[in-house]
């Protein structure tokens, strides 16, 4: 009898674990709208202390509670009315769409390259473009933290494809949410968006 191999998950550190775990939350979120187990799971997650005025910390507690409260059905009207539309969307989730003003344009071009450079490759049952917001929050959770198949990355390779691909527009995209008159949920969703990244930014920045 030939042994079957055993694939062993790299394991990573508590504070780089908490990092591709809040990276997975907001790649769902963007994704698609939560659905009820999701908001009951968010809502039912630790609260972080929020003392010495700590940003990230009062933006996960009032997601967490605004999960407590909100609908599941009025969380995929709302997540439809900003990033789908009727023929366009309130809010585009797209890179290309920041950074040349129009959808599939050279940045997406340019992340594809650096995907095949980070040998990160599109998973056939993929729907959402590479450069959707919720694709590059995948994509930084998986440099993070790695996964059977592949170490983490390096915290240069980590830096430069954060500052590359996501803070040279995430910002305002996230202002965008927060500005219209549609977002309600995802209003928070977008303002620990906001700090998360600034953390990165300022954490990665120091390494």
């Amino acid at each position: 009898m030939q042994a079957a191999p055993i694939a062993f998950r790299r394991t990573v550190g508590p504070e780089d674990q908490a990092r591709a775990d809040l990276y997975a939350v907001l790649g769902r979120l963007y994704a698609d709208a939560p659905g009820h187990e999701f908001l009951k799971a968010l809502g039912s997650a630790d609260r972080m202390p929020n003392g010495n005025g700590n940003a990230l910390a009062s933006a996960w507690n009032r997601l967490a509670d605004a999960s407590v409260a909100m609908d599941a059905d009025a969380a995929a009207q709302e997540y439809t009315d900003l990033f789908i539309g009727v023929g366009k969307c309130e809010v585009n989730l797209h890179a290309s769409h920041w950074i040349a003003g129009f959808m599939a344009e050279k940045p997406l071009v340019q992340l594809r390259s650096d995907l095949i450079a980070l040998k990160i490759t599109r998973k056939e049952a993929a729907i959402l473009m590479e450069d959707h917001l919720s694709a590059l929050c995948e994509t930084m959770r998986l440099l993070v933290a790695g996964d059977v198949e592949r170490p983490p990355a390096t915290v240069q390779q980590q830096r430069n494809f954060l500052e590359k691909r996501l803070l040279s527009w995430a910002f305002d995209c996230c202002a965008a949410i927060e500005k219209s008159s549609l977002a309600n949920y995802y209003r928070r969703v977008a303002e620990l968006t906001e700090q998360f990244l600034a953390l990165e930014r300022e954490s990665l920045a120091i390494d």
